[in-house]
């Protein structure tokens, strides 16, 4: 198998681009293996410049010298002293650059404009390129896929071991932290996302901030939660009860769950994203809350907890072996609360594949 930055680089030379500056963090990654994170987009731990036939450069600075060295093969690695753009003012005319490429998505406008400026005065081609790395990236690899598969089940451990834990009048804040803390005593670098604990009412909110707000019996506590592992997420939502369950919660939760099932049975290569979101929700809205589903079935998670391809009416690509989605249908009524089920699956030659293991949770 070809490796991630033979592949990028094939696509460079198909473009007719000498070289590509990376600086999302994913992609960097991805195609080099330097696992560094960056503070924010505008502090970086280093950006690669990959040539379209040369060997490639990962471009830092002293603080992460060592770490890139370590984590990388293949790579030269150039520090700078002075920042990215004094270096790539010295290598881009030593390496014969005419036509440079970079992620027009990720760059704040003044380090775009600044390296404009560069390229005018280098007289180099400057050239926008979205979504050429994350395309790459939507088709794991069975290297990868252990590496999801691995995180979905260290995810579900720590979800069934708070799950246990789990009282009258804890609040939704100390749930929230101890579903993290124990995701890095077991080994996650931490959550791939803030987790979400959202109560009774609080439910009706998809991203709620867990707050002050106690569990209390026969309330249904919506849970969703994610880890990074080795550099690979996962993303899984429960919705759990405590005490006896309600007639209407259980109606709803049942409905929900028969809309993800036909979710997952949609999957399948040569389906789009649409056919799949309108497979479930068909059910919920022929059952009549229709409004009360308002986001997408489900999105793509890799190195990032969301990315391509999504589960949506915006998608109409059609899914491909190797892809990793989520499947997350879910009701939300305002001033009751909301029931979210969310499971991970991987496009197989055949259909789809089931990464959770465990579904205990999801028969009421």
């Amino acid at each position: 198998m070809e490796s991630p930055i033979h592949c990028f680089q094939a696509a460079l030379k198909r473009r007719k681009v000498d070289a590509f500056l990376v600086t999302q963090p994913e992609n960097r990654r991805y195609l080099s293996g330097f696992t560094a994170t960056d503070m924010n987009i505008s502090e970086s731990s280093g950006s690669l410049l990959i040539l379209s036939g040369d060997p490639p450069f990962l471009l830092t600075d002293f603080r992460y010298q060592q770490q890139a060295l370590a984590d990388t093969k293949g790579f030269e690695i150039c520090i700078y002293k002075k920042g990215l753009l004094d270096l790539l003012k010295t290598e881009l005319p030593r390496l014969g650059i005419k036509r440079l490429a970079f992620e027009g998505h990720y760059l704040l406008f003044q380090t775009a404009r600044k390296l404009q400026e560069l390229a005018d005065m280098l007289a180099i081609e400057l050239i926008p390129i979205t979504g050429l790395i994350e395309k790459q990236r939507t088709c794991k690899d069975p290297g990868e896929l252990a590496l999801i598969r691995r995180a979905v089940r260290l995810n579900e451990e720590v979800f069934i071991e708070v799950f246990k834990s789990l009282r009258p009048g804890m609040t939704e804040r100390q749930v929230a932290i101890r579903i993290e803390t124990l995701m890095r005593e077991r080994g996650a670098s931490g959550p791939s996302f803030e987790t979400i604990v959202a109560a009774g009412p609080n439910g009706a909110l998809p991203h709620a901030v867990p707050g002050d707000r106690p569990l209390v019996e026969g309330e249904p506590i919506v849970i969703d939660m994610g880890l990074v592992l080795d550099g690979y997420c996962s993303d899984m939502t429960r919705t759990v009860v405590l005490g006896r369950i309600a007639q209407k919660t259980r109606k709803l939760f049942r409905l929900v769950r028969k809309a993800q099932l036909a979710g997952i049975k949609a999957i399948r290569p040569g389906r789009t994203g649409l056919e799949v979101d309108m497979a479930a929700r068909r059910i919920i809205t022929e059952a009549g809350y229709g409004e009360a589903f308002g986001h997408g079935l489900g999105h793509g998670v890799g190195l990032a907890v969301h990315e391509a391809p999504s589960l949506s009416f915006r998608n109409r690509k059609q899914l491909k072996p190797g892809m990793v989605v989520t499947v997350e249908p879910g009701i939300y009524l305002p001033g009751w609360g909301g029931i979210r089920l969310e499971n991970m699956v991987v496009v197989t030659p055949e259909g789809c594949e089931l990464l959770n293991s465990d579904t205990t949770f999801l028969d009421i």
